[in-house]
């Protein structure tokens, strides 16, 4: 897949408006999180937050990967950071996926509010299947008006 097929593909512009409407609502000092899609590309709710974890583009991927394998949520350390990532989805795709890093949570901490953090990943979900809805009403709002405008057109 060339660059321009990939930021125009479906997945990609369905993550980007899936981080335009969470980052939105995010606590200033909440979790950082971070939307990755197949092909690579991020959005991360904060860039300098996130730049300053120093998590390596290889650890992203084998995150994704244990993802891939069916390990889901997938629960780690770095440093005095917790990260917890598992997939992005809907219906009709597979989007990527999602990272939450949650500073100065140690592994106890993250493992006692797990619960919450999955419920959390569940909303994601649910907002890119919403997302998703939307799209496709829309498509076929506008398919609907130009077959509706065609029709109109009268000979003189």
């Amino acid at each position: 897949m060339n660059l321009h097929e990939s930021l125009s593909s479906p997945s990609f512009m369905l993550n980007e408006q899936v981080a335009w409407q969470v980052f939105e609502v995010l606590p200033e000092q909440g979790p950082i999180l971070l939307i990755m899609d197949r092909d690579g590309h991020s959005w991360p709710s904060d860039s300098e937050e996130f730049a300053k974890l120093n998590i390596s583009e290889p650890f992203l991927k084998e995150l994704c990967a244990k993802i891939d394998d069916g390990a889901e949520p997938v629960v780690t350390q770095i440093k005095d950071c917790s990260i917890v990532a598992a997939q992005l989805a809907t219906e009709r795709r597979n989007c990527g996926y999602v990272i939450i890093a949650l500073p100065q949570y140690g592994p106890e901490s993250t493992l006692i509010n797990i619960d919450l953090i999955e419920i959390l990943l569940s909303q994601f979900n649910l907002i890119a299947k919403l997302i998703e809805k939307n799209n496709l009403l829309y498509e076929i709002q506008m398919k609907h008006y130009r077959t509706c405008g065609d029709n109109e057109i009268t000979p003189n």
